[in-house]
């Protein structure tokens, strides 16, 4: 098996290098919009961990803190995302589109090999991995603008209502940025943090990131080849199984039971339990023992009743957004269309 998850020596980076990266990251930050995170009241903690945890050393944390700028576009950001602001039918245009399918099919072509070597070795079906990448990056087109210590420290320290969890992502972020031995001021992403062509928050990137070309390192900024490995080991480790089902419409009876609707648990319902609550699938041939969640999604013209698949859940590991899940999935349906209509129209060429 060519790749291989990359394990890197810890503490073992060159302190020169450390010193002019944070350096650096100090020097990039405008005195005028700086927050100066060193003298925030929860830097103190902060510090003391990354140094009695990770053996940093502490006036190179606090020099990089000091850097840090705080962004108000970032908290504004995070208060109003699409997933919470937009009804389905809205949503789903963000993500669904001739171009987006098109330039799916293209990054298909591009990295064909790569692909079914992907799908072959982590068991994810290629145009999941497709979809994913250009739901979250246009297939690497855009990446974010933001750097990745501005919105870290942004909402680790002044964003209360998820300050542990983006703490930990900023304390991952500089254990990252020492392992990959990058500067950790240059590097961008977006509003929350997230990098690459998969948009993997930091903690993802050390858990999952492979190094899909056996070249010794395992780069989702800036090579595919690694991005689509690690996607379809994000999926693998998160229980994609390839062939089973993701979603399916549903019908309803007069009497369904709203109670379970969009529950955001695993898929806990058999079908035969499903059923009875008043949801079938209106498509397909499945066990009666398949586990199962009902949804309801605002469609442009009423209601929508799907039904998620333990695969379906799988893909809210990535996002937890369920509309997020079923714009995806879509997404990979319609490359998938449009890749065999192109490889059939070929065949029929030649």
């Amino acid at each position: 098996m060519l790749y291989k998850v990359v394990e890197f020596k810890r503490n073992k980076i060159s302190g020169s290098y450390w010193k002019v990266a944070i350096a650096a990251a100090a020097l990039l930050a405008s005195a005028s919009v700086r927050a100066d995170y060193a003298s925030h009241p929860a830097a103190p903690a902060f510090i003391d961990k990354l140094v009695a945890e990770h053996k940093f050393n502490a006036d190179e944390v606090r020099a990089a803190l000091a850097g840090a700028e705080k962004k108000q576009s970032i908290l504004d950001a995070i208060a109003r995302p699409a997933e919470k602001t937009k009804p389905w039918f809205e949503y789903r245009k963000i993500f669904l589109g001739a171009d987006r399918v098109a330039q799916g099919v293209e990054f298909w072509n591009t990295h064909q090999a790569t692909l079914a070597r992907a799908s072959k070795e982590m068991g994810v079906e290629e145009e999941v991995v497709v979809a994913i990448i250009g739901v979250e990056t246009r297939y690497g087109r855009y990446m974010g603008s933001y750097r990745v210590l501005d919105a870290l420290a942004t909402l680790g320290f002044d964003y209360s209502p998820r300050a542990k969890f983006f703490s930990s992502e900023l304390e991952n972020f500089f254990l990252l940025a020492r392992e990959q031995k990058q500067n950790i001021g240059d590097l961008k992403g977006s509003y929350a943090g997230a990098m690459g062509y998969g948009q993997f928050i930091p903690s993802s990137y050390r858990a999952y990131a492979v190094d899909f070309d056996g070249n010794g390192v395992s780069d989702i900024w800036n090579d595919p080849v690694d991005a689509i490995g690690s996607v379809a080991n994000y999926f693998k480790r998160h229980g994609w199984k390839k062939g089973e089902p993701v979603f399916s419409r549903a019908l309803i009876a007069k009497d369904y039971d709203q109670s379970v609707l969009n529950a955001r648990v695993r898929p806990h319902l058999t079908l035969q339990e499903a059923a009875a609550m008043g949801f079938t699938p209106a498509e397909g041939r499945f066990n009666r023992d398949e586990k199962v969640v009902p949804l309801e999604y605002e469609g442009e013209l009423g209601k929508e009743f799907w039904l998620g698949f333990s695969n379906f859940y799988t893909i809210t590991r990535y996002n937890r957004s369920q509309m997020y899940a079923l714009a995806v999935w879509q997404l990979s349906q319609e490359i998938r269309y449009a890749y065999e209509q192109q490889a059939a129209a070929a065949t029929t060429s030649d």
